[in-house]
């Protein structure tokens, strides 16, 4: 096990060097690197989460290391590394002309914010209203949408309760998202919202053109465990009791989709994903006619450094395997 970990490992370091060495070459001579893909790649934040919580990398440096580093020109970012400043004008064009004098793409915000299906009207029009100013900052971006959240991992009251709550605030930040040319989209991320047909229902339901949603391979358990500890390495601690079929789910929400979260967190030593097969999940994508963004979203490097598991690459490592994973199976595909 460890000998092929250890080739693994070689392999993608030949590859992210032979990434660095044959951009020059590829722009002298017009070769593409690859067939060109039935979808484009963009490449999500949270793979950095231990970087861009360790001092290592900032939400400025980001989108400017996904493009010379990972060969990726579209960028997906989250909330919580703006650290508050999305509302800040000075900070939001800073951000806005590195990318624009890279070439880069602003393609979404990942925002965790206030639950705007809280069964409680008063709550969760507050909590919609505190989405603005966020579709505001992705507007100034360039953005093409943000990825909200319905529900919760803990919500009180029935399916039904959290349906209506759901197709209430969701419709209420869809009319502001209207107003600014913003998609509103949701992601399979918590409770209710992992079960797809549930979410499939959501979206039926609300029927606007402005809605969509955000499938995640890595997103389907219906159930969890209850964390011993209110906090990442808690929840990291926490196993699945119910999970939803993936490939199932994948198929139920793509006639919704406005973009796919390619997640990953460990690998064969071929280079395959080591819990799910992506020729499956990429089949069901390309039959139901996307041709948008996949986004590269690597986990494992969080359970490398938060849970303190050395069996999981590196965040750079594991943002490799899964470009080349994905690049790979689309190719085949295409």
């Amino acid at each position: 096990m460890k000998r092929d970990r250890r080739e693994f490992l070689k392999q993608m370091s030949f590859s992210a060097a032979g990434l660095l060495a044959g951009n020059s070459i590829f722009a002298e001579t017009g070769i593409t690197k690859s067939p060109p893909l039935f979808f484009e790649i963009s490449l999500a934040e949270f793979s950095f989460f231990s970087d861009l919580t360790g001092g290592k990398m900032t939400n400025l440096e980001f989108p400017i290391r996904a493009k010379k580093d990972f060969g990726v020109n579209v960028v997906e970012y989250v909330s919580m590394f703006f650290n508050g400043k999305h509302t800040d004008a000075t900070y939001m064009n800073d951000l806005k002309k590195r990318t624009a004098d890279e070439g880069i793409k602003n393609n979404l915000i990942m925002v965790d914010g206030a639950n705007i299906s809280d069964l409680d009207q008063a709550k969760r029009i507050k909590a919609v209203e505190s989405h603005y100013p966020w579709v505001d900052a992705a507007k100034t971006l360039g953005c093409s949408a943000i990825r909200v959240n319905l529900g919760a991992m803990d919500m009180p009251g029935t399916s039904d309760d959290e349906f209506n709550a759901s197709v209430d605030g969701y419709s209420r930040l869809l009319e502001y998202g209207d107003k600014t040319g913003i998609n509103i989209i949701v992601e399979n991320h918590l409770g209710r919202s992992c079960n797809a047909a549930w979410l499939a229902g959501i979206m039926k339901k609300v029927n606007h053109p402005r809605a969509g949603v955000l499938p995640d391979f890595g997103n389907f358990c219906i159930k969890r465990s209850k964390p011993v500890t209110n906090d990442i390495a808690g929840w990291l601690s926490t196993k699945c009791e119910e999970q939803y079929d993936v490939y199932k789910g994948v198929e139920e929400l793509m006639p919704y989709a406005k973009g796919v979260s390619a997640k990953t967190h460990k690998f064969k030593a071929d280079g395959e994903d080591a819990d799910l097969d992506f020729r499956r999940l990429f089949t069901i994508i390309k039959k139901s006619g996307f041709k948008g963004y996949v986004g590269i979203e690597y986990e494992g490097g969080l359970y490398r450094s938060m849970g303190k598991d050395e069996s999981y690459l590196p965040n750079a490592e594991g943002v490799l395997a899964t470009k080349k994973l994905v690049e790979k199976v689309g190719a085949e595909l295409s």
